[in-house]
């Protein structure tokens, strides 16, 4: 292993654990260990946290205006494409994903801060009409410092998707980044650094969820928290975040579904779905992990479905072939789990991809697998896999499509497939979620629209101006003038 010890960035300066405790960094198309990351404990937040606290309001962070912010963050865009190539590797090697994949994530995080640095100097209060003689403004204020506790399985993304619009509004920040995947989290705290993003605006404090996660969610100096994970320990940060009477956005998973009716395009349809599960090894939190086939053009849709999965190829992260591996031996067992039980109860398979030969035998590989028909209550059909595994069931009519999209405990995004106008508007107002596709699916879409779940999935927006809005507090200020 390479005895470097990445360290975590407080008040602009690199810093080991107190502790001295560090934790081995696998890489997934290996599992081998090839780096390790420091592990912050709660004195470790407390001084993030106390940093950026003085940053806001006696810093450098605090005294500049709107447009200086935004200048800043769209410095930022143009460093991190001038290192895309960079990113895209040091991504790649740290969660598996294919080059071609993690390039893509550098250039969204580049288009975070290109969007939010302006939209930095336009968010705007409001006037109210009251009594005579009164004037009544409503301001949007930054809530001061505001807490990140970022997934795994898209580290450069989430950085970009949660931090630039907390930053555009004023608000200085602690982001803690999953254990599993930091590294290129951390190569962005030094661009910005170098962008010159004063010390304390931004702050990352590595190690485990149970030490440095939970300590940041629970610390009574932050004054919103954002967090995307699972729905167990989501609910332990927003009771964390409830005993410190502050709001936080919650993105918690889904298992969204993609109704395709009899009159759907299949030409257009099909890479679409086969993309949607298998993109970043279908950890995806929007994967469209089910589809619903009208009954009528089931057989005609899954074999053509079938033979593309048969298609696919799985390998490391540099053969950049279009599956890689899971992040973790965990994740591994977790999603072996999933399809083992599959078999036990006699869901039957369509169709595998297939492993590259000689990869690493301790590379975290799974193929991907496509089941149906899968029956209603079977727990392919409602529970979160999050692995490269898609379920097909199918429907009689768009009532029934609707109530079998709906009948998870999730909401997240959905997709329908339909040439018919009045049934693409019937169905998608119908679905439970927070994002529709119509004839297309953007598994969580571009940067300017909203985003976010309801039911299990979670609650508050990420993306586009509704994001600014969550990282914003209001006043009212009342003035009499007779």
């Amino acid at each position: 292993m390479d005895a470097s010890v990445r360290q975590m960035f407080i008040d602009g300066r690199w810093i080991g654990a107190d502790s001295g405790e560090t934790m081995p960094v696998f890489a997934p198309s290996t599992g081998e260990p090839f780096t390790a990351i420091a592990c912050a404990g709660a004195a470790e937040v407390d001084r993030a946290v106390r940093a950026a606290r003085h940053a806001f309001e006696a810093g450098a962070w605090g005294c500049l205006a709107p447009v200086e912010r935004g200048r800043l963050l769209s410095r930022l865009a143009l460093r991190i494409a001038d290192t895309a190539e960079e990113l895209a590797a040091l991504e790649a090697q740290d969660t598996g994903k294919p080059m071609t994949q993690a390039r893509a994530d550098i250039v969204a995080v580049a288009r975070y801060f290109e969007f939010y640095g302006g939209a930095a100097d336009k968010v705007h209060g409001d006037t109210v009409p009251y009594l005579g003689g009164y004037f009544v403004a409503v301001l949007k204020e930054p809530y001061g410092v505001t807490g990140h506790i970022l997934p795994w399985n898209y580290p450069a993304q989430m950085f970009g998707r949660t931090l630039a619009p907390a930053l555009a509004v004023g608000n200085a920040v602690v982001l803690k980044p999953a254990e599993d995947a930091c590294l290129s989290i951390l190569r962005l705290v030094e661009l910005a650094a170098e962008v010159g993003f004063p010390p304390g605006a931004l702050n990352v404090v590595t190690g485990r969820g149970e030490q440095a996660g939970a300590a940041l969610a629970a610390h009574p100096g932050i004054g919103f928290l954002s967090f995307t994970g699972s729905p167990e320990v989501g609910t332990l940060v927003q009771r964390a975040a409830a005993a410190n009477h502050i709001g936080c956005t919650l993105e918690l998973g889904g298992k969204s579904p993609q109704i395709v009716f009899a009159d759907a395009d299949f030409d257009q349809a099909l890479p679409v779905v086969t993309k949607a599960i298998v993109q970043n090894a279908g950890q995806t939190c929007s994967a469209g992990s089910r589809v619903l086939v009208e009954r009528s053009v089931y057989d005609a849709f899954t074999g053509r479905l079938a033979d593309g999965f048969a298609a696919l190829r799985v390998g490391t992260h540099d053969m950049d072939l279009d599956c890689g591996p899971l992040i973790s031996a965990g994740q591994r067992r977790r999603v072996q789990g999933f399809l083992d039980r599959a078999r036990s109860d006699g869901v039957p398979v369509l169709a595998e991809g297939r492993l590259a030969p000689n990869l690493p035998p301790a590379g975290y590989f799974v193929a991907p697998t496509l089941f149906g028909p899968v029956p209603r209550g079977n727990v392919l059909a409602r529970e979160e896999v999050f692995g490269p595994v898609l379920t097909v069931l199918p429907f009689d009519d768009e009532a029934d499509a609707v109530a079998l999209a709906n009948g998870t405990d999730y909401g997240l995004v959905a997709s329908v497939w339909t040439r018919d106008g009045a049934r693409q508007m019937r169905v998608a107002k119908r679905l439970h979620c927070g994002q529709v596709f119509v004839n297309n699916y953007g598994a969580g879409g571009g940067v300017e629209l909203p985003f976010g779940g309801v039911k299990r999935s979670g609650h508050g927006r990420e993306k586009g101006f509704a994001a600014v809005d969550e990282f914003c507090t209001t006043k009212t200020v009342v003035f009499q003038h007779g």
